[in-house]
């Protein structure tokens, strides 16, 4: 679709109603657009202004109000040409290297520094905060642990060469003794042990296929445990962790019930929304998806801001926030850049 072309007067008066909208949250009439935008001209002119901006589809008339809304191509114009991004406060470029530093200095899992940073994005932005946890194509595997919780539920440690450890939770179709999962671990070990995740998924494929009986009771077990523990490698996309999905809940254009929940189902379902954050690894810098820009039928009432964060040179993933399409672009935007560029830093220290 072909960005529509306006002069500067209506370039100035889509900036005010955007940025009234977006503060206030309430359609924006001709003679609020005279005060916002500080105009010498007429009412009459505005509103022959507006007739035009919302003929080239940048606004519309909500069918309570004869006040004017930005569309997702108005606010696709404002965050591509009229922005003005605001640096974010050095108080909040503390807390952001701060807690994040904590986190990675008081723990080993690199999945609760993520998580930290989604705490992060989430409060200071009051949106939903998500960070995909790192693509780990090239981490060597030192050593699996289990450890037994209950009888159907059994925690994994893993042990990487870049001495990140992470854990995950896995359910069993019956109970194991500690005796028992020290010798599946044992059993993977010698068998994984120097192997990136690639090699280890490819591996474990290949095993599955092979006829059970050519194999013995502890290999098999090891195998299908080890399956379960893996399983999230085999579409080659990352997982991710999320924060404050309640926060969406307080803005009024998304408090539709059946909308709020197809977007919850959604996050649960993960699937479509890891391949939209999957997109954004393909692309430095800040990435902004407005509405249907994002192709996921869930986010067509909202924007997700994404930048990736990197290691030794290397992406590792992606963070961002979801939110309303009526969110405040110049002060989120900043938010999550300095967000990836922390935690990468952070990252980085650790290898």
């Amino acid at each position: 679709m072909a960005e529509a072309v306006i002069n500067e007067r209506a370039q100035i008066l889509l900036k005010s109603l955007v940025e009234y909208y977006i503060r206030e949250g309430q359609p924006v009439g001709s003679n609020t657009l005279a005060r916002e935008s500080r105009l010498d001209i007429s009412s009459a002119t505005i509103r022959n202004v507006i007739a035009e901006l919302e003929r080239l589809g940048l606004v519309h008339s909500p069918h309570t109000s004869a006040g004017r809304i930005p569309t997702a191509k108005g606010y696709r114009l404002f965050i591509d040409n009229l922005l003005t991004i605001k640096p974010l406060p050095e108080i909040d470029v503390r807390d952001v290297k701060e807690r994040i530093s904590k986190e990675s200095d008081t723990k080993s899992d690199t999945k609760a520094v993520l998580e930290a940073a989604s705490n992060i994005l989430s409060g200071i932005t009051k949106l939903a905060g998500v960070v995909t946890l790192p693509i780990r194509q090239q981490s060597v595997l030192r050593q699996i642990e289990f450890v037994r919780i209950s009888d159907d539920r059994v925690l994994a440690i893993l042990v990487f060469s870049d001495r990140d450890i992470q854990n995950r939770m896995i359910y069993t179709n019956r109970p194991y003794s500690s005796e028992e999962l020290q010798r599946l671990a044992n059993c993977l070990n010698s068998e994984f042990l120097g192997k990136d995740i690639k090699q280890v998924r490819a591996a474990i494929v290949k095993e599955m296929e092979e006829t059970k009986a050519n194999m013995d009771r502890i290999m098999l077990h090891a195998i299908e445990m080890a399956n379960k523990v893996f399983q999230q490698e085999d579409s080659g996309s990352p997982d991710f962790v999320m924060a404050g999905e309640i926060n969406l809940m307080s803005y009024e254009e998304m408090a539709d019930v059946s909308r709020l929940r197809q977007l919850f189902e959604a996050f649960n379902e993960k699937r479509s929304l890891l391949q939209l954050l999957d997109h954004s690894l393909k692309a430095p810098g800040v990435q902004i998806f407005i509405g249907k820009e994002s192709g996921f039928d869930a986010l067509d009432d909202c924007s997700l801001v994404t930048a990736t964060y990197s290691a030794n040179n290397q992406v590792l993933g992606a963070l961002g926030v979801i939110g309303p399409t009526r969110m405040a672009y110049d002060r989120v935007i900043p938010i999550v850049d300095v967000t990836a560029k922390v935690l990468g830093t952070v990252l980085n220290r650790r290898n």
